[in-house]
């Protein structure tokens, strides 16, 4: 399901994200979720390649994001595609606002994970590559995966 590093335990990464765009810096969020939310996230039944967050009216809120309904909610399921809201302090809005409302920025999320039994989410405030910076990623990870190859072949 995830892997276990100390207290935190991965529920999902976003690989697609540091290929797209440039992570500038992370904020850990935690999320308002509703009872068979929390049940549909730690058996990993979630989506978010096309998730994103937005402020709207001093509030973080995140979108497209797809929560499947928990197989033994019965009545008491939630919406799968309702838009949560993010918990953060009001302070750490006010330099999220600051920084998207500069020319490229966004606010993807990078990663869920359980820490101390809580779901927490890191947010990340992203730039858009364009295609010359994804053909270097590219070359970048071949590079590194031809000269690890070349190392563990000598030994």
């Amino acid at each position: 399901m995830g892997k276990e590093t100390g207290d935190i335990k991965i529920l999902a990464k976003n690989k697609k994200a540091r290929f797209l765009y440039h992570v500038e810096d992370s904020i850990e969020c935690g999320i308002a979720l509703q009872g068979t939310e929390v049940k549909s996230m730690r058996n990993a039944m979630f989506s978010f390649t096309d998730s994103y967050a937005k402020i709207e009216n001093n509030e973080l809120l995140l979108l497209s994001f797809h929560i499947s309904p928990y197989t033994f909610g019965n009545l008491f399921n939630h919406d799968p595609e309702r838009i949560r809201k993010l918990l953060v302090h009001k302070s750490e809005i006010k330099k999220l606002r600051r920084k998207v409302d500069q020319k490229g920025f966004t606010l993807i999320p990078l990663k869920f994970y359980l820490k101390k039994g809580i779901i927490k989410m890191e947010l990340g405030i992203c730039k858009g590559k364009d295609i010359r910076d994804k053909r270097n990623t590219i070359k970048d990870r071949d590079q590194k995966r031809d000269s690890d190859r070349e190392i563990r072949d000598r030994y």
